[in-house]
């Protein structure tokens, strides 16, 4: 316990932009390179393990509890696709998956395609993804990440004979499509410096990935690019997407050799994605500020946006999400109020209606649909306090049978021990901010009471209500577990995430206080017991919240947090930065600095209390780089006038998802729930 507070050395550099200068002391640690750099690295784990020593034991029985809950022999629901049903399973203790396939019957021998188990030998970290079957069923290409950047290479793999080819493809997205030719495939390449996907290629099977042929360079820079198969198999598209804007590109799958044509040229503001049914495309498209988009239909030969003809018009209350095609029928993945609806609709307009669901705090979707020639709906279904299950609904007879409902072993789960429930704070500027809780029947709603506030809310992206066997050990212990849907996110439709982006950002951050302020003034906690939590973008949320409102929270967990906003935005070096003009705005115009500087968190720690805080990163992140959580929690340490508890915790061979094996991402929960349990004196 005596370890030596870790100080990080000064050295000022000044930064100027716009006449304005500032100071970063310890702008230094971006030097990956820097024996110094991971001296300190290393100096602050040191710091972290020692001063936690108490709760080593508490954190690895707090890992065997939640995997405890886990089936380790787990497998997928399998899904039929081209005569073969497809699935994934887990053995008893092994980290990494199998996959695998059966030919037209359950009851068929099992033929094993890819053992992560095996392949991972030898590694640190392991990520396998990008499986894609060639059209005869005889070849699969597949994708792989030893170092956790996200850069995968891609093989192709003989399913008859188990031989690997030699033809290995470098720095790509890992996905890749397949022609109906058996032997061409398309994939997207990544810039190897800010690893933007910019690049389409083909290969033909056995050649020299040298000589392969550039299809397509995205030479935006606020643009990546990637390359799918329609649902029915027709054709090839290229993608190329901003946060604003799309374009697509079509080629007939059956002739590879051929040339792209642009479905409809990007206008910036314009958004769209595209799906094939027989003679025509159906777009699911923002255009005419239809914020909450809408549907529109056009033919396969002129499909430019003056052709497109409405097939469902825009509403002012309802988000519509996607479009999922089958042959007799269409469904429409909605959300209204925040919580998902599924409609379902015969072409021939004889029938439509909505799947029904009853609680407020649930998540459901379309999942696995590859078979076009199906009157089965495929969905998933899970609340708060209701485990993950998947579902086969018959369209036509409208009957339904749970293929699998996520189990939670250990003998302990009873979902009628939990409770759960969506209730409204008003932000400061009168939104009504919904919020959605979990906890244990017996917990009483107190001042005593520990509660975990979670929030993301950005680029859109919805937390969901969703179910986690991880957090029962929360709920067990009497917390309660609260997710803030702030505005950046799409809870409420599309408005909602443009009122918490660009120069309206500064929302997410007072919604998320604001919600905080609610519980403690509704006396479901109070500052001493009220915890928050958030990751990436999330994390830079937590890093604006304590600069805000320090004195609401005992202890805050911030993951991989986004945290120097400016200088980040400013350097098109560093992954991800120019593609994310249109959400943050680009600081190379004033009006953008100046508003980026006033919440950035990094730029604006101050000489004050702020709360315990445990602040995790990776090394090898390509998302947010190690030195933006390394550069904030060295100048907390300068600036901060408590006493309260500060750590870095850098896992130094991992990057933005944490450890690749999926008992060991829990081990890193397991420390953020001991941090959290030892701030509120829990020990068991």
């Amino acid at each position: 316990m005596g370890t030596t507070i870790p100080i990080a050395k000064k050295v000022k550099r000044k930064l100027e932009i716009h006449g304005d200068v500032r100071v970063d002391n310890y702008y230094w640690l971006n030097e990956r390179e820097n024996p110094e750099v991971i001296s300190y690295l290393e100096a602050e784990n040191t710091y972290y393990s020692d001063q936690t020593e108490h709760t080593k034991v508490f954190q690895d029985e707090l890992f065997l509890e939640m995997k405890s809950r886990i089936k380790e022999d787990d497998e997928s629901v399998p899904y039929k696709y081209n005569g073969y049903f497809y699935l994934t399973r887990y053995e008893l203790g092994k980290e990494y998956p199998i996959y695998s396939r059966k030919k037209e019957s359950l009851t068929a021998n099992e033929e094993v395609l890819f053992n992560c188990n095996d392949m991972a030998d030898g590694h640190d970290y392991f990520n396998l993804r990008g499986v894609s079957v060639s059209p005869n069923n005889s070849l699969a290409t597949f994708a792989i990440d030893t170092v956790s950047r996200r850069q995968y290479h891609i093989q192709i793999k003989n399913l008859k004979t188990g031989e690997i080819y030699p033809d290995k493809i470098e720095n790509t997205t890992g996905s890749a499509v397949w022609a109906t030719d058996n032997k061409t495939i398309f994939y997207t390449k990544k810039d190897p410096v800010t690893l933007r996907s910019d690049k389409i290629y083909k290969h033909v099977l056995g050649t020299d990935a040298a000589q392969d042929v550039l299809v397509f360079n995205e030479e935006d820079d606020t643009f990546n690019t990637f390359v799918y198969k329609t649902k029915s198999k027709k054709y090839i598209v290229v993608g190329s997407v901003s946060t604003l804007t799309s374009e697509y590109q079509i080629l007939p799958a059956d002739q590879p050799n051929g040339e792209f044509k642009v479905f409809s040229k990007r206008e910036r503001g314009l958004e769209y994605s595209i799906s094939h049914y027989e003679d025509n495309f159906y777009v699911l498209t923002n255009k005419d500020r239809a914020t909450n988009f809408k549907l529109m239909q056009v033919g396969t030969s002129e499909t430019s946006h003056e052709n497109w003809q409405e097939f469902i018009p825009h509403r002012e209350d309802v988000l519509l999400e996607d479009i999922e095609i089958f042959k007799d029928y269409y469904v429409l993945s909605e959300r209204e109020q925040g919580l998902n609806r599924l409609k379902i609709v015969r072409w021939d307009g004889s029938d439509s209606y909505y799947l029904p669901f009853e609680s407020e705090t649930y998540v459901a979707g379309t999942t696995t649909n590859l078979d076009f020639n199906t009157e089965t709906l495929r969905y998933y279904y899970n609340a708060m306090i209701s485990p993950y299950s998947i579902v086969d609904f018959n369209m036509r007879t409208k009957g339904k049978q749970v293929l699998k409902e996520q189990e939670v072993l250990g003998g302990k789960f009873d979902k009628d021990n939990y409770r759960s429930k969506r209730i409204w704070a008003i932000a400061r500027d009168g939104t009504k901010i919904p919020i959605s809780l979990a906890y244990h029947k017996n917990t009483a709603f107190n001042v005593s009471t520990p509660l975990l506030q979670y929030a993301y809310g950005s680029y859109g992206s919805t937390i969901d209500p969703y179910f986690s066997t991880v957090r029962l050990s929360l709920l067990d212990r009497g917390f309660i577990f609260a997710i803030a849907h702030v505005r950046g996110g799409e809870y409420l439709g599309r408005p909602w995430y443009e009122n918490g982006k660009l120069l309206n950002k500064k929302n997410t951050f007072s919604d998320f206080v604001d919600v905080s302020k609610h519980l403690i003034a509704e006396r479901y906690t109070s500052e001493k017991h009220l915890y928050a939590m958030g990751g990436s973008a999330g994390g830079l949320l937590m890093g604006a919240v304590v600069n805000m409102a320090p004195e609401l929270y005992n202890g805050v967990v911030a993951q991989v947090p986004f945290v120097d906003v400016i200088t980040t935005m400013l350097d098109d070096t560093i992954p991800l930065t120019t593609g994310e003009y249109d959400e943050w705005g680009n600081p190379n115009e004033k009006a953008y600095y100046d508003y980026m500087k006033s919440y950035s968190p990094y730029d604006n720690v101050e000489a004050k209390a702020y709360p315990n805080l445990l602040v995790t990163t990776g090394l090898h992140d390509s998302q947010v780089q190690y030195w933006e959580p390394a550069k904030w929690v060295a100048k907390l340490r300068a600036y901060k006038t408590d006493d309260n508890q500060l750590f870095l915790d850098t896992n130094m061979e991992a990057g933005h998802g944490g450890a690749s094996g999926r008992f060991e991402a829990l081990k890193e929960t397991a420390k953020e729930y001991a941090f959290i349990f030892d701030l509120e004196g829990k020990t068991q």
